[in-house]
């Protein structure tokens, strides 16, 4: 019935999605598996892509020819570009989706892709032999060969559904787990541990009174994620969302609810997410504040259904009914459907290699919720890695790691695999230390590269960065050339309090003064203007970027340059560690465990020192 495949993807979520589109696209025969056709790439919980650092990783999968920034263009309902007021390296573009929308365009993509296969059922086991997968097995019997397999079973591996003292087994609402596959693997030599995570409950929007939250509009200029030219709707067109707040006696209502919280009452073991607990857990931890800010999302363009942002909960389903209800607002609420918590299996991700692939079982690729993350990017951006990999695995062909300095992606795989988790892992800004330089703006001309070498990113994209490039260098030459009279300029400086000119100055040094834009300069110099005509904005705002950081820019370079002296130092994959007697106990545990393949990353790994690190460095000639 099935012939041998390439690689097989099991599960269809945002990480299965990604690898089975990337591996697909660099040209192998792909078999995604799914136990739910009509669930593909669905939005779990909240309708949005994006946001603090996570816009970033959109955009650097867009970078590399991943589909999730074209999809969330396709439909998104409301755009913003968050954290405007600070630094470029801090801009992270965020996406309200149309939730139904987002999963049709998805799967259209899809099964436009050739190269894929799609099959309908729950995997139940791996074909391991000699340490090495070469295929699955399923629910209804099958036995599906392939020559890699990937796994990116999300919420599902023994999944348990709490709803105050109520337990449903289940991936996600109304939707079963997959079991055997934790078993099975855990027989042969793999660590797993419990994960919880946790949704909002649904609301009907028709029930709200609006006139009583702060309204949230998009920004008047819709940028998007792709760096390709997709359609994106008007910024008349998007929906706006709302702001809310609980209360002292909202917080009260819900305290009534705790005798039966499967959190306080012990019944879950799983770890939740620090960065987005549950709104008991945040009147639990934080009883000092009065009130917690909710955000009212709507679920798409042609649907009445509300997502309560910041209302995540566990509690009985009438406690969180009757908390909702004093919210301002929220007075004469319907509830479509409760909030709920998830527990789930995962595999502590300090058992992979850097391609994602499992030391244990060779051809194995772990991707997302099942390395311990939380979030639609990081697991899409570890399915577009795994599944690159899986590729290039099954041809015999050089691993692909991005380095921290190349990419976020890089970043958020190098810290699980360096230093593991035992929380749901969420990617800030502040986790990448070159963050000047892995900015949201500048993804392709970081990536697309690299992509494009490989196979996968197109030749569009290559020609796109091309010009993007050779357009920034021209704008840049023609700046240093504007000079500018005291009487052109002053008027913008008058503006912006900024100390007027004496004698004539070239427009770039003007650009490099605080409060002074590109745009305003354009605007309101006619020089400028007429200069810079030709160029669009995305080059200017790369000129400006460039040209006001570039002190900024420079010094994170010479740091990477001095840090890639120790990236570069291999060491042996079998290097025993047993006989550097002077290491302290805790790096050779460490080293012996994760098997570090550079002198760099050996030195990211929690609980070793710099001493160890040179202890290591000294043995190895250095």
């Amino acid at each position: 019935m099935f012939p041998e495949y390439d690689i097989i993807i099991v599960g269809a979520g945002h990480a299965g999605c990604e690898a089975a589109a990337a591996a697909a696209n660099m040209g192998s025969k792909v078999l995604l598996i799914t136990m739910n056709m009509q669930t593909i790439a669905q939005m779990s919980c909240n309708p949005a892509m994006g946001g603090i650092a996570k816009g970033q990783i959109v955009r650097e999968i867009d970078a590399m020819g991943g589909y999730s920034g074209i999809v969330t263009d396709q439909s998104m309902i409301q755009f913003r570009m968050l954290n405007r007021s600070k630094g470029p390296a801090m801009w992270s573009p965020r996406a309200q989706s149309d939730r139904m929308l987002f999963a049709t365009k998805w799967r259209e993509m899809l099964e436009n892709t050739p190269n894929i296969d799609f099959y309908q059922d729950m995997v139940s086991g791996l074909l391991i032999k000699n340490g090495r997968a070469f295929g699955v097995t399923t629910g209804l019997g099958h036995q599906i060969k392939s020559r890699s397999v990937v796994l990116t079973n999300g919420t599902f591996l023994n999944g348990i559904i709490h709803i105050g003292e109520k337990q449903l087994g289940g991936g996600r609402m109304a939707e079963k787990a997959a079991t055997g596959i934790t078993e099975q693997l855990v027989s042969i030599g793999f660590e797993s541990d419990r994960l919880k995570t946790g949704t909002p409950p649904r609301i009907d929007g028709r029930s709200l009174d609006y006139s009583k939250m702060e309204e949230q509009k998009g920004d008047t200029e819709i940028i998007g994620f792709s760096y390709l030219d997709t359609a994106k709707i008007s910024p008349e067109e998007q929906k706006s969302c709302w702001i809310t707040y609980t209360s002292s006696a909202v917080h009260e209502i819900l305290r009534t609810g705790f005798e039966k919280s499967p959190m306080f009452q012990g019944r879950i073991q799983g770890t939740g997410p620090r960065y987005c607990p549950s709104i008991e857990d945040k009147i639990n931890r934080f009883a000092e504040r009065d009130r917690h800010q909710l955000f009212v999302e709507p679920e798409g363009f042609n649907t009445i259904e509300i997502y309560v942002n910041g209302f995540s909960s566990s509690l009985p389903e009438d406690v969180q009914h009757k908390a909702l209800k004093l919210v301002p607002g929220f007075e004469n609420c319907k509830m479509f459907r409760p909030g709920y918590a998830i527990e789930y299996d995962f595999f502590p991700p300090t058992q992979l290699k850097f391609n994602l692939e499992t030391k244990l079982v060779e051809n194995l690729f772990f991707a997302g919720q099942i390395n311990g993350t939380t979030g639609y990017e990081e697991a899409a951006c570890q399915g577009l890695m795994a599944g690159i990999n899986a590729h290039q695995k099954a041809r015999e062909l050089d691993q692909v790691v991005l380095k921290r300095s190349e990419a976020y992606i890089g970043v958020l795989i190098d810290d699980l695999i360096n230093k593991g988790t035992d929380e749901p892992y969420r990617m800030f800004t502040s986790r990448a230390e070159f963050r000047t330089l892995l900015r949201q703006d500048n993804a392709d001309i970081r990536l697309t590269e690299i992509s494009y070498r490989l196979g996968l990113a197109s030749q569009e994209r290559m020609d796109k960065v091309i010009k993007k490039t050779d357009s920034v260098k021209l704008a840049k030459e023609v700046l240093s050339t504007i000079s500018l009279e005291p009487a052109e300029v002053n008027p913008l400086l008058e503006t912006v309090q900024s100390a007027a000119l004496i004698t004539k100055q070239k427009a770039q040094q003007i650009l490099l003064r605080p409060n002074i834009g590109l745009a305003a300069m354009v605007n309101d110099i006619p020089k400028v203007k007429t200069a810079l005509q030709s160029f669009d904005r995305e080059t200017l705002e790369q000129v400006e970027i460039m040209t006001k950081y570039e002190t900024y820019i420079e010094k994170e370079r010479e740091l990477v340059a001095k840090m890639s002296q120790l990236e570069d130092l291999i060491i042996p994959e079998n290097f025993s560690y047993d006989k550097l007697l002077s290491l302290s106990n805790e790096a050779r545990q460490k080293f012996t465990k994760i098997r570090p393949h550079t002198l760099g990353q050996a030195s990211r790994i929690s609980g070793v020192n710099p001493s160890d690190v040179q202890i290591l460095m000294v043995f190895m000639g250095r």
